[in-house]
């Protein structure tokens, strides 16, 4: 086994020498030759169809135990929390916060707040008390979505609801998401409405940047100054929905806090983005012990606005299956004639069959309510109102009808008036002055202290024995399997059809053609067996960006390294990668990753929803070592190799597949993801600088025999320390040296 490992580095370190003359016995390999495919023929490959964008299709297949469910409710959790940047959960800095301005109403006062969810980052609200009544009271957290806090259907508007039976008051029911507060604080809750980034308050992130985001800024890119939707933020897990979370989980922390609020009875619920963020905040923060999340529980439409979308958050998934995490806590929502229309045949039935699961069918509600539009209408708010007082033990009589109140501020404000937050309305006044930061400035500093925060925070991890290894891997480790998408255990069956057979010189070549039934994907293959020597029982899967033509010269010769490990009794494996060799076509280019039809340039839109590239080919790189290992040839080892541009593509294969490999040996050069430019690159993937970029997928190799060409353990420390910790051997070979030491 050494012997076979020094082989190889001294092999691909010398990779950039000339090629050796072989004997005329040994045929050239035209590329014709070492097609897969007949003429005419081609890949059956899901992944050449156009990605999936928000308007799929995105059932829930309810898992066929509770075993089951725990396991991939504890994948979904981490996806939501690796894609909002906040795996692992960012410390709680002190809040701050300030409650003023208290006015009376019948049954009910409302107070204005602010605090921080991040050391100069203030989400802004309004916070409604029931009056009369005695404490503890239960609290309701309620994310408004859009339109705001103070969204105003207008005189008019509001007329025409009470028509239709949408609404019933003319005054309240212009304010539809404040009439919910004041009657939640009328019934006995304490009710938190806090301002979405970029609404009525919450100013120092812009509107139409947080929610109307559509071209990249080139002056926001970089590796020192970027802001928000850039491809270095995107690297880093940073995101407006991340932001919008981490700001739902403070105001909890808010309202939690309250000496008037029972920390055990906690309720969230909101429409729309609020809806949306229902979804997020009950299926990662085990406190809410009630939910209502309207208008986005749907297998349609997953959220359209930027502020509802990041990197990596419903690959394989989707709003049902998210909402089925709160499970089986009591939830209940409303369908409406909007993406929500089909739930009770399409969503609902899954839900409900994972709360029978579980024991709790009753705890789940939908109602459907198709004559109206997209809504948290009157009506539908009735349904929230029964459905707290029921789990929130409020014990008021039913139905509990929701009554007018005299609202703040002047009647008769314009609609643009209200969206500047006139005084009666704002926060911020004389005293309690709003923020001077904000705009880019502020926005670059954000992030910037994020990620410094973030990377001392996963830096602290770095292991140094046995057990803080075990936690580097379940902390870092985890995120990488979660960006990934793939592990050997989730590989699942591969079929091999035998497409051709032939000698070649004194070794035999091989084509064949794998497929994956359970991904719906195929690999074009290419295999070696050596017949001069007996075989070793050693399979070397040796990968570069040229598919199966890079371990050919340009005459169609084997490659020199390729043909002495053949002598050594090795047998070769190589193959295309997706977007490599026969998968390129004029709609599928091979150095960048394709996006989806969307007219604004949000990373989000595609990889929310889809594997990257980078992602891709590292799935193939898994699908060939479990069909090596699985094929009945009575492999005894196996050597992963990745050169020529597949090196970092081929560590992150190796950070996920456990024991199935023996070895790995990657050139990496000096890459690194920071360096990335552009979204769209083949090697881009979301939130991996995040955790440690090349250097962390090297460490998670260990211990398995590393090899790495044009590093020093200089440039990563992190790998040096867990390959310490884990008792494995990591080589490392700057390529000065390497071209310096000769092939034997």
């Amino acid at each position: 086994m050494k012997r076979t490992l020094l082989l190889l580095m001294l092999i691909i370190a010398a990779w950039g020498s000339s090629i050796i003359a072989f004997p005329p016995s040994l045929l050239a390999a035209e590329e014709s030759e070492l097609s897969v495919l007949a003429e005419g023929q081609v890949l059956q490959d899901r992944r050449i169809d156009p990605p999936k964008d928000l308007n799929g299709h995105f059932p829930f297949q309810v898992p066929k135990s509770k075993e089951e469910w725990e396991k991939r409710s504890e994948e979904l959790r981490r996806r939501i929390l690796v894609s909002t940047g906040l795996w692992p959960m960012p410390p709680r800095t002190p809040l701050n916060a300030v409650i003023h301005g208290k006015v009376e109403r019948e049954g009910f006062t409302v107070e204005k707040v602010y605090f921080e969810s991040m050391p100069g980052f203030y989400v802004t609200g309004m916070l409604f008390r029931p009056s009369g009544k005695s404490a503890p009271f239960p609290g309701v957290l309620c994310p408004h979505g859009h339109g705001g806090r103070l969204q105003d259907s207008g005189v008019d508007g509001v007329r025409k609801q009470i028509v239709l039976g949408e609404e019933r008051f003319e005054a309240s029911g212009r304010f539809p998401k404040l009439a919910l507060c004041a009657q939640l604080a009328r019934m006995g809750c304490v009710a938190f409405i806090y301002d979405m980034i970029g609404y009525a308050d919450s100013n120092q992130i812009s509107y139409a940047l947080g929610h109307r985001f559509a071209r990249q800024r080139p002056e926001m890119e970089g590796e020192e100054n970027w802001g928000l939707y850039s491809t270095q933020a995107e690297l880093r897990a940073q995101s407006l929905m991340g932001l919008q979370t981490w700001n739902s989980i403070r105001a909890l922390d808010f309202l939690e806090s309250l000496p008037d609020v029972d920390p055990a009875r906690l309720g969230v619920t909101g429409g729309s983005g609020g809806g949306t963020q229902t979804i997020l905040l009950g299926a990662i923060d085990p406190r809410p012990v009630v939910a209502f999340p309207q208008g986005m529980v749907s297998t349609s439409m997953q959220g359209g606005c930027t502020c509802e979308n990041a990197s990596l958050l419903r690959i394989g998934t989707g709003n049902v299956e998210l909402a089925a995490l709160f499970a089986p806590r009591p939830q209940a929502m409303t369908t409406a004639n909007d993406w929500t229309l089909h739930m009770m045949t399409d969503g609902f039935p899954e839900l409900k069959k994972i709360y029978g699961m579980l024991g709790a069918k009753d705890n789940v509600d939908c109602t459907p309510m198709p004559q109206f539009p997209h809504n948290y209408n009157y009506v539908s708010r009735a349904k929230m109102y029964a459905w707290f007082n029921k789990h929130l033990k409020l014990g008021l009589k039913e139905p509990i009808v929701e009554e007018d109140w005299e609202l703040l501020g002047e009647n008769g404000m314009s609609e643009r008036e209200r969206e500047r937050a006139p005084a009666a309305l704002s926060v911020w006044d004389d005293e309690h002055p709003a923020p001077q930061a904000k705009g880019d400035e502020f926005e670059r500093r954000l992030l910037a202290e994020w990620a410094a925060q973030s990377d001392e925070q996963i830096q602290s991890l770095w292991p140094t024995d046995a057990n803080s290894l075990a936690e580097y891997r379940k902390v870092v480790g985890g995120a990488v399997e979660t960006i990934i998408g793939r592990t050997m255990d989730s590989v699942g069956a591969v079929e091999r059809t035998k497409v051709g057979k032939r000698d070649y010189g004194s070794d035999l070549l091989f084509t064949d053609l794998i497929t994956l039934p359970d991904h719906r994907e195929q690999l074009p293959v290419v295999s070696i067996f050596p017949r001069e020597k007996a075989w070793s029982g050693r399979v070397v899967l040796w990968l570069t960006d040229k598919g199966k033509a890079g371990l050919f010269s340009s005459e169609g010769t084997l490659r020199p390294e390729v043909q002495q490990l053949l002598k050594n009794g090795d047998s070769i494996v190589t193959a295309d990668l997706f977007a490599q060799g026969e998968f390129v076509n004029d709609e599928l280019p091979t150095d960048r990753n394709r996006v989806v039809k969307n007219p604004r340039e949000f990373a989000g839109y595609t990889y929310g929803y889809n594997h990257s590239l980078f992602a891709q080919r590292t799935h193939d790189v898994l699908s060939l070592i479990h069909w090596i290992r699985t094929d009945g040839h009575n492999v005894r080892q196996v050597l992963l190799v990745g050169t020529n541009g597949m090196g970092p593509v081929v560590a992150a294969a190796g950070a996920v597949c456990g024991d199935a490999v023996d070895a790995v040996t990657v050139q990496i050069d000096g890459f690194r993801f920071a360096h990335l430019s552009d979204y769209r690159d083949q090697n881009f993937i979301s939130g991996i600088v995040k955790y440690g970029d090349i250097p962390a997928l090297l460490a998670l190799n260990a211990p398995k025999k590393l090899t790495v060409i044009g590093e020093t353990g200089e440039q990563a420390p992190v790998a040096e320390r867990a390959y310490k910790a884990a008792g494995g051997e990591i080589q490392w070979i700057s390529q000065k040296d390497g071209k310096s030491l000769p092939i034997h």
